[in-house]
């Protein structure tokens, strides 16, 4: 049946404007993007495969634009608009996390964070740069792959941050496994990193552990030294 046949109240478009966006499930979401469905499917049914052959939205919306655009319904049309709604969803959330101090607003770094690297099927290291009032300044994906393989990390992070004459850094990774309990080479990383910024003046504030649900503040927990 297609969307059109529906009672009005239940159409996704219909829905949002009266109910308000979370009043809708992520397919009913997905659907006002495509507007339409393929035979004998509606834009509902269609959304409904798409996030379950990626494995939930998170996934299908860090895909690479490739592999998006030929699923069947998509097209790069569809695929560049689902890009800029997400692109859209970032700036907006940097923007916020940018008014104020860093820590003043820490949900909104947690946020961006999830929005950022949550959801990628690999593994990935990303530097926020902060100002003497703890003002993001710039954020940079510094390195892809496991946290193990990262012995360089100390030096490329204290190598951005003087380049950048930031005051503080807070570092994130994420584990696409969905597992949010660092590794112990996730905190041997941390100490090395912490102790490398210390020798040029410059503060390791916190390292997050991102997953596609949560955020998880190192310091939050003790796994940062505190001095």
């Amino acid at each position: 049946m297609s969307i059109s046949d529906w009672p009005e109240a239940e159409r996704p478009r219909e829905k949002l404007l009266t109910r308000g966006a979370q009043a809708l499930s992520d397919a009913e979401l997905l659907a006002i993007f495509l507007r339409v469905g393929v035979r004998g499917k509606s834009a509902v049914d269609l959304a409904r495969d798409l996030i379950a052959a990626f494995g939930g939205i998170a996934r299908l919306i860090h895909c690479e634009p490739q592999q998006l655009a030929q699923m069947p319904g998509i097209g790069p049309a569809k695929t560049a608009q689902l890009l800029a709604a997400l692109e859209l969803a970032r700036r907006a959330l940097w923007q916020e996390a940018q008014a104020v101090p860093a820590f003043e607003r820490p949900q909104a770094v947690k946020d961006w964070l999830r929005l950022q690297i949550g959801g990628l099927p690999h593994e990935s290291f990303l530097v926020l740069l902060l100002d003497q009032r703890h003002r993001l300044l710039k954020s940079e994906t510094l390195f892809r792959g496991t946290v193990a393989e990262a012995a360089v990390y100390p030096r490329e992070v204290a190598k951005l941050a003087l380049t950048l004459n930031a005051s503080a850094v807070i570092v994130a990774h994420n584990h696409p496994s969905g597992h949010a309990v660092p590794s112990r080479d996730d905190i041997a990383v941390t100490q090395r990193l912490q102790n490398a910024l210390r020798l040029i003046d410059v503060r390791l504030l916190d390292h997050f552990l991102v997953t596609r649900d949560t955020a998880v503040s190192f310091a939050e927990h003790g796994w940062l030294d505190p001095t």
